[in-house]
């Protein structure tokens, strides 16, 4: 009996230290390894902030949604259930399966993400064992196709992809926050213990893009596009004054609300990174590179008889013998061999700088992902027909973007500013060019959208436009093929240009080619509804009133003539003198 008795008092002595090891010495690694097993830090997700434009409006918004996911664990110990599984959430049983398989360690693996919270609830009230769900976000971009390119899209994950939503991916994602619950075994909540840290939404961001004028130049492009079988396309439309980007559209396009249908080519905003060969656009820059010397004036005439001139083994030509022109005379016809009897007396160094101080052959500095550069050799690297070919626009590449900051520049009187995306943001302005000839250069343009130049089908009645067209062949294997690239660039109202616009379309098949004809006429369409959506008044109000008249003159000459009995009121004693051509009369 002592034996038994000191054995259990060893026993209980052991038992009594023990518990006082687990509980008192080594209390808070048991409750760690307890907590293991019931307490979880989940997070708690947020929503990514707001994309609106420049009036409010939202172009890029967060929803909630909900995915289900699933402990595989658990689910294989219900095969049997499976098949139901399989068939609410709309996959193949086997691939439902092979999933579950794969992760037979693990404890969670999505089975369906981002859907309908309705559709999660039709799957949870089926109490399949190891099936739950989790809230979470999906962007939705109510202007689809027309803003796909400078918007982008995001991930899965809500993390922004392309364009702006991946430029301001951290201003917009926001901080998911995190709160530790007990969870029974089958995974449910049972207890919210603390809030870790509070989620933080995403900040909002409001865009210089106007969505009207967007949606505008979206519907002529895609028209245009459609007219002349063209491979594609894109618009561009600044505000002069604050290189704010108003616009910028490319075709072809893809929905961002369904990513995966899209092919990749079809993602690029052709606007900031696809280069083209200015062309005759570049005519204004060389004019005004010559003007900017004091040797020549606007009165200087050339001699471009008889129409071609050889330069080593290669031959410029116009497209007609356009005689002797003045400097104005060599941007209303569009003629290369004034554009090249310009340039010939400047220094490359000179030309070069100039050019380059335009933006060419520099970012943008946009803040837009993927600007291209584009191309401008330095006068180093020059064979004896660059400067010549580069007078006329031949021999560089920029970007659409690039030429409408350029011409931008010419608007405001010589002042180039930084293009923005962002509503307000105020960009430094530099002096590259002198403001009179800035000036000067702009009321040559104007010559082209009147009778006698190239792109009369820009001219919009009641405003005075500026612009130039540009027609370049595209480059090829070994030289040039017959293939083209219209471009026309232009400023409305040109006595105190509000907007640059920048019109691309590449390879027209059908119809014409030629950017006056191409080109303009979107340019025309678009700019026509964007004067009267921003209240900007008419400059040319004489014209205005001219073709008012026109139009009532015509309007009076197409009606019929009237009877004979109301064109002159007969004296009939019998009718009453009030009613005698009045509304009396039947």
């Amino acid at each position: 009996m002592m034996l038994v008795g000191v054995a259990l008092g060893l026993c209980s002595v052991a038992l009594v230290g023990r518990a006082a090891w687990i509980q008192l010495v080594n209390a808070d690694f048991y409750q760690r390894q307890g907590e293991a097993r019931f307490v979880r830090e989940i997070p708690i997700p947020t929503s990514r902030g707001m994309i609106t434009d420049r009036n409010g409006e939202p172009v890029a918004v967060s929803t909630p949604v909900e995915s289900v996911w699933g402990n595989p664990q658990e689910l294989l110990r219900h095969p049997e259930r499976l098949p139901e599984l399989a068939q609410a959430l709309g996959v193949p049983a086997d691939e439902l399966m092979s999933r579950l398989s794969q992760r037979a360690d693990k404890e969670f693996v999505y089975l369906k993400r981002r859907i309908n919270p309705d559709q999660a609830k039709a799957i949870l009230a089926r109490n399949i064992p190891g099936v739950f769900s989790q809230r979470e976000f999906r962007r939705f971009y109510p202007q689809g196709e027309a803003m796909a390119h400078v918007l982008g899209f995001t991930n899965i994950d809500d993390r922004g992809q392309e364009g702006l939503e991946l430029a301001f991916d951290e201003w917009l994602r926001g901080k998911p926050g995190s709160k530790r619950v007990i969870r029974d075994r089958h995974g449910r909540i049972v207890e919210n213990i603390e809030l870790v840290s509070a989620a933080e939404p995403g900040k909002d961001l409001t865009l210089s893009i106007d969505r009207r004028i967007q949606f505008l130049a979206y519907r002529e492009l895609r028209n245009a596009l459609n007219t002349y079988k063209a491979s594609s396309g894109s618009v561009v439309v600044l505000d002069v004054a604050t290189g704010e980007v108003l616009a910028m559209v490319n075709l072809p396009s893809y929905n961002p609300n369904a990513v995966g249908g899209a092919s990749q080519d079809a993602h690029r905003n052709r606007a900031v990174t696809d280069l083209i060969e200015p062309g005759s656009t570049m005519k204004p820059i060389t004019v005004a590179a010559a003007l900017s010397t004091g040797r020549i004036t606007p009165a200087t005439r050339f001699d471009t008889n008889p129409g071609y001139m050889s330069l080593g083994r290669y031959t410029i030509r116009d497209h007609h013998n356009y005689g002797v022109l003045d400097v104005s005379g060599i941007i209303t016809k569009s003629s290369n061999l004034g554009a090249v009897k310009l340039a010939e007396p400047l220094s490359p160094q000179y030309f070069y700088e100039f050019i380059r101080g335009f933006g060419y052959g520099q970012a943008p500095n946009s803040g837009f992902p993927g600007e291209a550069i584009g191309s401008l050799r330095e006068p180093a690297r020059w064979d004896g027909l660059t400067k010549a070919t580069m007078a006329y626009g031949y021999g560089l590449s920029a970007t659409p973007l690039q030429i409408a900051v350029a011409y931008a520049a010419l608007g405001n009187h010589g002042r180039l500013i930084t293009p923005t995306f962002v509503k307000g943001q105020v960009n430094e302005a530099r002096q590259v060019v002198k403001p009179e000839i800035a000036d000067q250069v702009l009321r040559m343009m104007q010559t082209v959208t009147e009778p006698g130049g190239t792109a009369t089908q820009a001219a919009i009645l009641g405003y005075h436009v500026a612009g130039k067209t540009g027609t370049a062949r595209q480059a090829a294997a070994g030289g040039y093929a017959r293939r083209y690239t219209t471009t026309f660039a232009g400023l409305v109202p040109a006595s105190n240009p509000r907007f640059a616009t920048v019109v691309v379309i590449n390879d027209p098949q059908a119809g014409s080619y030629y950017a006056g004809l191409v080109s303009a006429p979107v340019f025309r369409n678009v700019m026509e509804d964007a004067l009267r959506l921003m209240d900007v008044p008419p400059d040319d109000i004489d014209t205005w009133l001219a073709a008012q008249a026109r139009g009532e003159a015509k309007r009076q000459a197409s009606l019929p003539p009237l009877p004979a009995a109301l064109e002159e009121p007969a004296e009939d004693p019998t009718i009453p003198p009030a009613m005698v051509g009045g509304g009396g009369v039947p």
